[in-house]
């Protein structure tokens, strides 16, 4: 297993609604826990600025422990300077009794195909040897995408570790903006979050399903890694290690799941930057979307603005 199916789970993760992760499971974890890391936190918040307003720009991790809170106080500036926030999803829309039926739709076939017609023999095998020895049934998973089928594994390694989508940090913001009556919306639907994970070739589903089941327990170390790599704010072993992974291995899904919904998303950004005269807004989306050439950091910055990292400890590292 490799960075890129934890990537494309972890895209997906986000959109499950509150305390649905069990849902979505095919099996019980196929690994033991896992240790917490323990590790300094440095947020990846990033400033965009303009003559008379700014927009943060903070990479969040869509699974997260208890014991990752409470966030750096970057964190909490930000969501205080801020008069509204973004997220990737509308959360009113996570919550809509919809959303699980609109996840459950693309998850299933509507081209008369079937997993044991998607995937190889031998990843069939695989699968059907692991879902077995935890006594469930491959053929119970036979409506089931490759994508899909990669969710429930991952998000049963995450439960195993403690990492759990309703404590991830844009779930966080979301409940804290809703306190402080702070205004929320989305970049984009449910609908096309799950279209773009829909569309990534069947090819490419079944080759990072078939990494992860041929060595399951990679995938804690690699989810341990990137978890990590995110607590510390480390820019490029997330860059390399997932973002750049991503893009080499699975162009397309890549293209899909990153590029396409960047290129998306830029406009909406920033309107809040010409469209306003004073008031701030807090950008909250997974990490992979901030990063390299691709990302929107570059991709506003390439646009004139002046952008800069929000970050204490990196700024005393600095200076030292």
């Amino acid at each position: 297993m490799t960075p890129r199916l934890l990537t494309l789970a972890l895209v997906a993760a986000f959109a499950l609604p509150v305390h649905a992760d069990q849902s979505t499971k095919p099996a019980a974890s196929p690994v033991a826990s896992a240790p917490a890391a323990k590790v300094t936190g440095r947020p990846l918040l990033w400033k965009v600025s303009d003559a008379d307003n700014d927009v943060y720009l903070l990479g969040s991790f869509h699974l997260l422990k208890s014991d990752d809170y409470p966030m750096p106080a970057e964190i909490d500036r930000a969501f205080d300077d801020a008069e509204s926030l973004l997220f990737e999803i509308d959360p009113r829309e996570m919550t809509a009794p919809e959303t699980v039926a609109t996840m459950q739709k693309y998850m299933a076939y509507e081209d008369g195909q079937s997993l044991s017609k998607v995937l190889p023999k031998a990843t069939l095998e695989r699968l059907g040897t692991l879902v077995s020895a935890s006594g469930g049934s491959v053929q119970a998973l036979e409506q089931s995408e490759p994508w899909a089928v990669s969710l429930g594994l991952v998000l049963g390694v995450s439960q195993a570790m403690g990492l759990k989508a309703d404590l991830g940090l844009d779930r966080h913001l979301m409940d804290r903006a809703a306190k402080a009556g702070k205004p929320a919306g989305g970049l984009e639907t449910v609908d096309a979050q799950m279209k773009a994970m829909d569309s990534v070739p069947y090819a490419e589903q079944a080759q990072g399903l078939d990494e992860f089941l041929v060595d399951p327990k990679k995938a804690v170390q690699q989810l341990q890694d990137m978890h990590a790599w995110w607590r510390t704010g480390d820019v490029e072993q997330l860059d390399t290690g997932m973002r750049a992974d991503m893009a080499r291995k699975s162009p397309q899904s890549y293209k899909l799941l990153d590029v396409d919904r960047n290129n998306a998303w830029l406009p909406q950004i920033e309107k809040r930057l010409t469209g306003s005269t004073s008031d701030d807004t807090l950008v909250v989306v997974g990490t992979l979307h901030l990063l390299g050439s691709d990302g929107l950091v570059e991709k506003l910055q390439a646009k004139g603005y002046k952008v800069e990292r929000v970050c204490d400890s990196c700024e005393a590292a600095a200076t030292e």
